[in-house]
């Protein structure tokens, strides 16, 4: 598969550009709406791709060696699907022809989304996306606040 190929499976839902919480008691991923500042959040593209890891420091470049490591990739994450032996969901603009497919699907993160210049505490902004449900992190026992760490994009 060229890099073409490669990039052209990224259906642009900007989900794994959102920031992710850790629960360090159990594991669990807690997704959240505040997306890396680069995100353009009525779009859900990046708006200095070429430059995005000198910008981003945990910001990452998938791999087709790197994807079945990584827990917090969407399930419907077209990467993730064909890593896993699926095919591409029926929203994914390879089949459908458009990229408004995955906003109508209700999988994009377009206009759903804040940028991290402007949320506060991760935690108030958990979300559960479609195939993804969300709990609230656990309280700690010694903490008042949840018991979770941030998760960067390039610790799986």
């Amino acid at each position: 598969m060229t890099t073409a190929e490669w990039e052209s499976l990224c259906d642009g839902c900007g989900r794994c550009c959102l920031h992710k919480l850790r629960d360090e008691d159990t594991d669990a991923i807690h997704y959240t709406t505040v997306a890396c500042r680069l995100l353009d959040v009525s779009t859900c593209r990046c708006t200095d791709y070429p430059q995005r890891h000198k910008k981003v420091q945990d910001c990452i470049t998938l791999t087709p060696e790197m994807v079945p490591e990584l827990d917090w990739l969407p399930p419907d994450c077209a990467y993730r699907r064909l890593s896993e032996g699926r095919s591409l969901p029926t929203w994914h603009p390879l089949i459908t022809g458009t990229q408004e497919s995955v906003i109508e699907s209700g999988a994009s993160a377009a206009g759903r989304c804040i940028s991290e210049r402007q949320a506060g505490a991760l935690e108030n902004y958990l979300v559960a996306w479609p195939g993804m449900p969300t709990r609230k992190p656990k309280k700690s026992r010694t903490q008042q606040r949840p018991s979770i760490r941030h998760v960067r994009a390039d610790t799986p």
